[in-house]
């Protein structure tokens, strides 16, 4: 006699071959649209000693629509476990790259004149990659390697928000593995402006039960621009740091009454004195005041009264000197326009021409300060870590200080020394909302580029739940 299967066998078997037909999906989608292994890099000697995956993940309609790059570093330590992160570089629209190569990935360039060959590459021994699984997206399209269509559609503060979002729920589709992993958002300079919204509509896409859920538990940011009003602070930070006499700090205060950006064309007193404070800062470097002072290719904006950004968005490419720091973006640059790299990096032929570090044209500024973010973050319950090196003119760390005292939470560890091999690394303080800040001694803007060995154990302390 034939048993004939029970429903509930039956039911079970079907989900079995629907599971299996996902699955078999899945592979061809994946070879298709999704990330792909990097084992060697032109200028790295060897195999490459950590896992890297580089790929794209379409928001479009269509495959050629709206692709965003990615370079993928799982974590040295313990990927099933370790917290997974998203980085996204200032500008806005400096690639990731910037990220990985200059700041706080698994490898930089040898500093060393180039000379035409692939430009070599070296293990980074602060890597975050030590203890953290991170994500270094090209975001906004037309940055990096991400492409679109009509680019300038997609180019803008609150596109750059839910794309973000977008891309991220979908790389964990394709990455299910990470879904359990604690979640972060990092990021540095212009990205203190986006960063909170993104954070905020992830949040906000988790309560309303989107899919995949994120397990989302705070965020961090370097040197952050948070009000756009980061220059007004210049004044009286110059006047600290002695770039400027007393007596034109006061006139300045007189005259321009605390106002630095928007003056009055008719105020000429004020813009008299203005226009000294410039020449007095000239020859300084914005970024870090005690560094020789390069002509650089970073998009942050400066001032606009004599130094214009005219002055370092020069479409011509020059190598700065082997002892500027720009001149790792200039070897950033040399190398991603390289045949070989781009081979090795799985970029698609013909999707961009030529690689350019930060990319700035057409985007449309629409969020003009992020604290209203940040407070909604805090009452949330969210982790946050802001931090700034304390040699930055162009975000100085008084400014961040100021916007955040304005969140008016109580002070849990007040005014303090952290300490790096018993040295100070910098001060720090805690607040009641689960925010701390940090300033890292003697280093300049996007602070994991010039010290490292500081903001590597910070960085260790903080993703750790433990203390500065």
């Amino acid at each position: 006699m034939m048993v004939l299967p029970s429903h509930n066998s039956f039911h079970h078997c079907c989900q079995i071959l629907l599971a299996l037909l996902l699955f078999s999906l899945q592979i061809l989608t994946h070879i298709e649209a999704y990330g792909l292994k990097v084992e060697v890099l032109p200028g790295f000697e060897g195999p490459l000693p950590f896992q890297l995956e580089t790929g794209y993940v379409g928001l479009g309609e269509t495959d050629d629509d709206m692709q965003v790059f990615y370079y993928f570093v799982k974590s040295e330590n313990n990927p099933k476990k370790d917290p997974l992160m998203l980085w996204l570089t200032g500008g806005p629209g400096c690639s990731s790259f910037s990220g990985l190569v200059s700041q706080i990935g698994p490898f930089e360039f040898e500093n060393k004149e180039y000379d035409g060959s692939v430009p070599s590459l070296v293990s980074r021994p602060q890597s975050w990659t030590k203890l953290c699984n991170i994500i270094f997206v090209d975001l906004p399209l037309g940055t990096g390697f991400s492409y679109a269509k009509n680019l300038t559609a997609h180019r803008s503060d609150w596109k750059l928000v839910h794309h973000a979002h977008q891309f991220l729920r979908k790389w964990l589709i394709d990455h299910p593995e990470f879904l359990s992993n604690e979640f972060y958002f990092g990021g540095d300079s212009y990205s203190g402006i986006p960063v909170p919204a993104i954070v905020q509509e992830i949040s906000n896409g988790n309560e309303k039960g989107l899919q995949p859920f994120i397990n989302l538990q705070g965020y961090l940011l370097g040197n952050p621009v948070t009000t756009n009003r980061e220059d007004n602070d210049q004044i009286q930070y110059a006047h600290g740091m002695g770039l400027i006499s007393d007596e034109l700090y006061a006139s300045l205060q007189k005259n321009c009454k605390g106002e630095y950006i928007d003056v009055d064309s008719r105020n000429e007193v004020c813009l008299r004195d203005l226009q000294s404070f410039d020449e007095c800062l000239s020859r300084i470097d914005q970024y870090h005041i005690l560094d020789p002072y390069c002509k650089d290719d970073s998009p942050l904006w400066r001032r606009s009264l004599t130094r214009e950004l005219k002055e370092s968005l020069s479409s011509h490419l020059t190598a700065p000197g082997l002892s500027c720091r720009t001149y790792g973006f200039y070897l950033t640059t040399k190398w991603a326009n390289d045949k070989r790299v781009r081979k090795a990096l799985h970029i698609r032929e013909g999707t961009i021409r030529k690689w350019t570090r930060c990319y700035r044209t057409d985007f449309e500024f629409e969020i003009f300060g992020s604290v209203e973010f940040h407070a909604s973050l805090s009452k949330k319950g969210y982790r946050s870590l802001i931090y700034s090196g304390d040699h930055d003119l162009a975000v100085p760390f008084m400014s961040t200080q100021a916007w955040i005292r304005t969140l008016n939470y109580s002070i849990v560890d007040d005014w303090r020394p952290w300490f790096v091999n018993g040295q100070v690394g910098g001060y720090t303080r805690t607040y009641s909302n689960q925010m701390t800040f940090a300033t890292v001694k003697g280093s300049g803007h996007t602070a994991t580029l010039y010290t490292p060995e500081q903001c590597f154990p910070m960085f260790t302390k903080w993703i750790s739940k433990l203390p500065l």
